[in-house]
């Protein structure tokens, strides 16, 4: 016997009419109204707490990453201070002539082993300081080149001559100071200044000498002061040549440019007055 079963069809789903499913809503909003806040609160931390500790493991690591290379930073500092690579290795000195290598270090204020720190940065000031500190430089450069080695250029005055003073030779530059040590015999190719009591007055002569070309100033043996009521300028000079030179100081520089072609016509040795034109005479009998 076969049996069929038929089946009652309020028992199969339907679609739910408006009304029911609104009341379906309302039924579940009531059901969650009745849950408490904190079961709902701590189910929200609870699904946030994974992403929060992410978040404080990272942050975490970036302060370690921070403070380890913060450290690391300062141990390579302390290495490279106390490393030869910070302290100058070798000073070249360039264009200096009658100063030395320490004179010259002395006068920059910089020498091997100072810290390079004392270059960096002040090479001007200390190119500006150097003249200062020694009268014969007359400009100064100062170079530094990595990893730790300085460059100083120089330009010199050059020697325009001696003054004796209580029988003793003393070095005069061009720029009109007087060292302050003496010499036991004046270098040849430089004038001796003698007879000029005024400072002011031996130093407009030095400054006129040194407009002079090489091949005069080296044919000057000796200039001397030989003011007259006419001329309170007047020097007198001794050439090399067996001549000599009347000239004023206010024209020296310009008057004594003329000197080789006056002296290259005179049919013997004689004086050569610049003071006022110019005009040669040979020497009294």
């Amino acid at each position: 016997m076969k049996f069929r079963l038929n089946r009652d069809k309020s028992q199969q789903p339907r679609d739910l009419t408006p009304w029911e499913a609104y009341q379906s809503r309302a039924a579940q909003r009531a059901k969650q109204a009745k849950t408490p806040n904190w079961f709902r609160h701590a189910k929200r931390i609870g699904d946030k707490l994974p992403r929060l500790k992410h978040q404080r493991n990272r942050q975490l690591f970036r302060r370690l990453a921070l403070l380890l290379g913060s450290f690391g930073l300062v141990i390579l500092v302390m290495v490279y201070l106390v490393s030869p690579l910070s302290h100058v290795k070798t000073m070249r000195i360039r264009g200096a002539d009658a100063l030395s290598t320490k004179q010259v270090e002395r006068a920059v204020a910089v020498r091997p082993g100072d810290s390079i720190f004392k270059v960096v940065g002040h090479e001007k000031r200390l190119a500006q300081q150097a003249p200062k500190r020694n009268s014969r430089l007359k400009r100064v450069s100062v170079t530094f080149q990595q990893p730790n080695r300085v460059t100083v250029t120089v330009v010199e005055y050059v020697t325009a001559g001696y003054v004796m003073r209580q029988g003793q030779y003393y070095e005069v530059l061009e720029n009109g100071v007087v060292s302050q040590q003496s010499v036991t015999q004046p270098e040849s190719g430089t004038p001796v200044y003698g007879s000029f009591n005024s400072a002011k007055t031996l130093h407009r002569m030095i400054l006129q000498y040194a407009q002079l070309s090489a091949p005069i100033k080296r044919n000057i043996s000796e200039i001397h002061d030989a003011p007259t009521k006419a001329n309170p300028d007047r020097v007198h000079l001794f050439m090399n040549d067996g001549n000599e030179v009347y000239a004023s100081i206010a024209t020296f520089a310009k008057k004594m440019a003329y000197y080789p072609s006056i002296a290259s016509k005179m049919k013997q040795k004689g004086v050569v007055n610049l003071e006022v034109g110019a005009y040669s005479a040979p020497f009294k009998k």
